[in-house]
C-alpha cells in the first residue's frame, strides 16, 4: 500500500506507528483531516515520499488498485 494525499495523518499513524516521527518533523498535526488539506502543495510530495520510505512502500512496489489475490498454480 502507498500512503496517499487523501489519507489522514491519524489513520496513517494508527497503521504505521513509525510515521509519527515524520509528521513531527514536518509539524503536521495528527488529525482526521486529509493530508492534502493539512499540508501545502510544495511540502506534500516531500512528506509523502518520506512517509512511504519509512513504511517501505512506493509506487514501484505497489500495483494500482491495491492487493490482488494470487492466481492458483496447478
Amino acid at each position: 500500500m502507498v500512503i496517499q494525499d487523501n489519507m489522514t495523518s491519524k489513520a496513517i499513524t494508527e497503521v504505521w506507528e513509525d510515521t509519527v516521527q515524520v509528521f513531527q518533523k514536518y509539524n503536521v498535526p495528527i488529525t482526521n483531516e486529509a493530508l492534502q488539506v493539512l499540508v501545502t502543495d510544495n511540502k506534500l510530495q516531500v512528506l509523502l515520499t518520506e512517509l512511504n520510505n519509512v513504511i517501505g512502500s512506493s509506487t514501484t512496489t505497489c500495483i494500482e488498485g491495491g492487493w490482488q489475490m494470487p492466481t492458483k498454480r496447478e
